[in-house]
């Protein structure tokens, strides 16, 4: 089984978007082995952690590199949708700070056992960040309906062969059910003409796609920004880090609906939405990681931060 290892993304310029502070409460929901949350730690003096993660690997190699800050942190093994349950029973009111790394960890991608990689054929299509939940890729692939796998397959991935591809794991599943990583990737390899593989693994949107699935990842996200901003304090930062253009249209939409100061039409003389602006957005255009940076860690090509500030 390999290490927990996970290089934090962007981790200079999101502590500079958190704007820290000595004797704050910060959270991060996706604690991953907890790179970024430690910096907050090594980086304020009083300072208190929570923060939430599904993955039970991580949590027990993020309890282990936070140890040294024994007493000013607390992990839920929880999804950080549900960061209002869990702050209330940490007994946190607002927020100086909120962290959300979207991206899933190099130990997740590399550990063929979790089946996340399209590289490694005989990984089985697992795909949960959470263990304990049932549902698996395997799962999707064998009982889903052709037209839900394409809705998959299109919204998840972006993909635009998601229809023949459906069609094709419909077919084959009825003579051997899907269970490891190269009985998918074989099918979008038979699927997608060739001259369409050129750019890049053509499997790599779609097993994007059933993680997504798979984890409900953008279910919920929306709400989740929203709600998560209106708990900070007055100047509390919240900065996320998304790698897809799915998850960082999100982001933004929810930024901009919470920096809006009024949402009437236009065609309105005088407001009666009452709406006023929550927030301002720290950075119009999302910040991206270095060449120095892509050099040392590829992954991080496709990090875009986002930092709010709650007015």
């Amino acid at each position: 089984m390999a290490a927990f290892a996970h290089i934090p993304v962007l981790l200079e310029e999101c502590m500079q978007g958190l704007c820290l502070k000595d004797n704050g409460i910060y959270f991060d929901g996706t604690l991953g082995g907890a790179g970024h949350s430690k910096e907050i730690l090594r980086r304020t003096k009083g300072s208190r952690l929570i923060a939430t993660d599904l993955d039970l690997d991580a949590i027990a190699a993020a309890r282990e590199n936070l140890s040294e800050f024994e007493g000013r942190f607390q992990i839920f093994h929880s999804n950080f949708k549900e960061f209002e349950t869990v702050l209330d029973e940490a007994g946190a009111e607002k927020l100086d700070g909120a962290i959300l790394d979207l991206g899933i960890s190099s130990y997740q991608i590399d550990n063929d056992m979790r089946g996340f990689s399209y590289m490694a054929g005989d990984a089985p299509l697992d795909m949960r960040m959470d263990r304990e939940q049932e549902l698996t890729a395997a799962d999707i692939l064998n009982k889903e309906s052709k037209e839900r796998l394409t809705q998959i397959f299109r919204d998840y991935g972006e993909e635009r062969f998601a229809s023949q591809i459906a069609a094709e794991v419909v077919r084959r599943r009825e003579e051997n059910p899907f269970r490891y990583a190269r009985d998918l990737t074989q099918v979008v390899a038979d699927v997608i003409p060739y001259k369409f593989q050129q750019n890049g693994p053509p499997q790599r949107k779609v097993f994007q796609a059933l993680r997504i699935a798979v984890n409900q990842e953008l279910e919920g996200l929306y709400e989740c920004i929203l709600a998560l901003a209106r708990r900070l304090k007055p100047e509390g930062r919240l900065v996320i880090i998304s790698f897809h253009s799915l998850e960082d249209r999100i982001v933004k939409t929810a930024y901009n609906y919470l920096a809006a100061d009024c949402i009437c039409p236009k065609n309105i003389p005088v407001c009666i939405c009452g709406k006023r602006s929550e927030i301002k957005i720290v950075n119009n255009r999302p910040i991206t990681a270095t060449p120095k940076e892509i050099a040392l860690n590829p992954r991080a090509s496709s990090a875009k931060l986002r930092v709010a500030e709650r007015i």
